[in-house]
């Protein structure tokens, strides 16, 4: 199902399927990124400059943090950003022997690079979620 939005970014109007977004990042300082799927082309707006767009994306993120049910929809602390991204959507996870488990957000370039030792509980559930999705255990 759809959930379209019209924004003005950079003098430019855009209209978007909220709903085909695969990451969302939001900045202590109110700022919320994501990325234009396949196109890479970050959108990253705030609440002093644009309000009304800024309030109807926070509204979506609200909705899918607290009502995915699914369990594909993940929240991270990662870089001094709060990440929500939708594993489904990822393609690739690679696992050092380190410990570390990166994966790349989907439409950017970004890595998110997760530990154990430091954030058990986010490295476990994507564990679980890679063998759920796809039979395979990395560790």
């Amino acid at each position: 199902m759809a959930y379209w939005i019209k924004i003005t970014y950079e003098r430019n109007r855009y209209v978007i399927d909220l709903d085909q977004i695969s990451a969302f990042a939001c900045a202590p300082n109110g700022k919320i990124t994501f990325w234009l799927p396949n196109s890479a082309i970050p959108i990253v707006i705030n609440r002093q400059s644009n309000y009304k767009d800024y309030q109807q994306v926070f509204n979506y993120i609200q909705k899918i943090a607290t009502h995915s049910l699914l369990g594909s929809w993940l929240k991270i602390i990662y870089e001094r950003n709060e990440y929500l991204i939708d594993l489904n959507r990822i393609s690739s996870f690679c696992h050092y022997p380190s410990g570390k488990l990166v994966f790349w957000l989907p439409d950017s370039s970004i890595p998110i690079i997760v530990n154990s030792y430091n954030n058990l509980d986010v490295y476990q559930k994507i564990l679980d979620y890679i063998q759920r999705r796809t039979g395979h255990i990395l560790s």
